[in-house]
């Protein structure tokens, strides 16, 4: 199932990616992190609690700190992702056929999760074309992390979700769309709030 990785507010990396990070890093070093970072309890209380002196205790959240922000920055590849779907999201909000074909695979497949059902479309001519009928959606669209895929969140005027998208981008081009419009869907996934 298609889900949302909310951000964490102290790194920028999706609460999963943090978990797995958190995991690598030693009892001492994960706790001083935690603790400071997140709860902005003091070196020396945390020093206390781990039997080290607060300048020790320092070192460790520092050391935590490096690891967790080593794993933040995107890669070229992961920023080139971003890029294409950034370039999708201004193509579609704009109504720019030729943009949206240049950032399409020609085999690019589009599966749309509806209330009705599961429809497939496949071919650049026929998803720019679908994209162009939703430019309203794509304009209160947000960019987000989709299950680790670069993808847009689109809310109503009133707060609820009204479509996820997730892509895979495929040197430089998008080869495939996953779009979630089914409320029922949508209620289930862990999304962030609408900015």
């Amino acid at each position: 199932m298609l889900g949302i990785s909310r951000l964490s507010p102290c790194s920028g990396l999706p609460a999963a990616a943090l978990l797995v990070v958190l995991e690598s890093l030693g009892p001492s070093e994960r706790l001083a992190f935690v603790l400071h970072d997140l709860f902005a309890v003091p070196f020396d209380e945390i020093g206390q609690i781990l039997g080290r002196s607060t300048a020790a205790t320092k070192m460790l959240a520092s050391r935590a700190r490096r690891k967790v922000q080593a794993v933040e920055r995107p890669t070229g590849a992961e920023r080139q992702r971003r890029e294409v779907v950034q370039a999708f999201l201004a193509a579609a909000r704009g109504g720019d056929f030729e943009g949206l074909l240049r950032v399409l695979d020609p085999e690019v497949n589009l599966t749309a999760d509806t209330p009705s059902g599961v429809f497939v479309t496949l071919g650049a001519t026929k998803v720019a074309a679908r994209a162009q009928l939703y430019a309203g959606a794509a304009a209160r669209g947000r960019t987000a992390l989709v299950n680790g895929r670069p993808g847009i969140i689109s809310w109503r005027a009133d707060g609820t979700p009204l479509s996820v998208l997730a892509f895979t981008v495929v040197d430089g081009r998008i080869t495939d769309i996953t779009v979630v419009t089914d409320p029922a869907r949508l209620s289930l996934m862990d999304l962030p709030a609408p900015a």
